[in-house]
């Protein structure tokens, strides 16, 4: 399972995005998510894809496309923007797109607009990915993920799902399980958030919690009950064919070094 983990960078320059390129390559890292918010978005979002392109073509790279952060103008424009970045993608290479709504969805530019679009195209090969998050219904009071999902499906477009980050392995479980019973299971690659617990991660996360994600108490406030729940899930993913995506910083030997010994066990 190792050798099958993604890590995301988080960067805010192109000589940050190179040492972190350089150290995965260092320590054998070879798949790699690249996401699309806070510094990196619009001229930095184009010139990571350009650098990366050019320079490290040995990764497996996965862009998140978050429609909200790369929104131009209006939805003409930012579609047309959507259609140039697939295009010069595939120019590039064939990298895999997550495509995202972002945190506040534009209207009639969410998801599910640009797939409808996108099926009007031709000679479009890209691999595409969604984000679901279980949590929202029970954690949060929405209750519209399970159809947001099953009409992305329904677009014929959808390669992977990636599973957004929470503590609760039951709710993950019975999306798993719904997943199957809705008979597209087995045609699409599953990702799952980890999030690597530290005391500086707690401390932030109580300070700015990270909207959409559900981190129980029991965790915030104690790092061994983290720990535990993080071997659970690791465990949960492994059963269930569930790839990790590892969200939190591993640019240093020690914390890799962590990461990798829920694994290990």
């Amino acid at each position: 399972m190792i050798n099958n983990l993604r890590f995301e960078l988080s960067f805010k320059n192109i000589s940050q995005l190179e040492n972190k390129l350089n150290f995965c390559k260092f320590n054998g890292i070879k798949n790699i998510n690249i996401p699309c918010k806070g510094f990196i978005k619009k001229d930095l979002f184009k010139a990571t894809i350009n650098y990366i392109s050019n320079n490290f073509q040995e990764f497996n790279v996965t862009y998140h496309y978050s429609l909200y952060h790369q929104y131009s103008k209006n939805r003409i424009n930012s579609y047309q923007d959507f259609l140039e970045f697939i295009k010069n993608s595939n120019c590039n290479r064939s990298y895999e797109v997550l495509l995202i709504s972002g945190s506040n969805k534009k209207k009639n530019f969410d998801v599910i607009n640009v797939l409808n679009h996108i099926k009007n195209q031709k000679n479009l090969n890209i691999k595409l990915g969604i984000a679901h998050n279980p949590y929202l219904e029970k954690y949060y009071k929405i209750t519209s993920e399970r159809e947001r999902l099953e009409k992305k499906i329904a677009s014929g477009l959808i390669d992977s799902i990636w599973f957004q980050y929470g503590t609760d392995i039951k709710v993950l479980n019975d999306e798993v399980t719904y997943l199957k019973k809705i008979g597209k299971y087995e045609k699409l690659n599953l990702f799952g958030s980890l999030l690597i617990p530290s005391k500086q991660f707690l401390a932030r996360f109580k300070f700015r919690p990270w909207k959409g994600v559900y981190i129980s108490e029991k965790y915030l406030y104690s790092l061994d009950d983290f720990y535990s729940f993080t071997r659970d899930l690791v465990f949960f993913y492994k059963n269930n064919n569930i790839t990790p995506v590892i969200e939190t910083d591993f640019s240093s030997s020690e914390k890799l070094d962590l990461i990798y010994n829920f694994f290990r066990n």
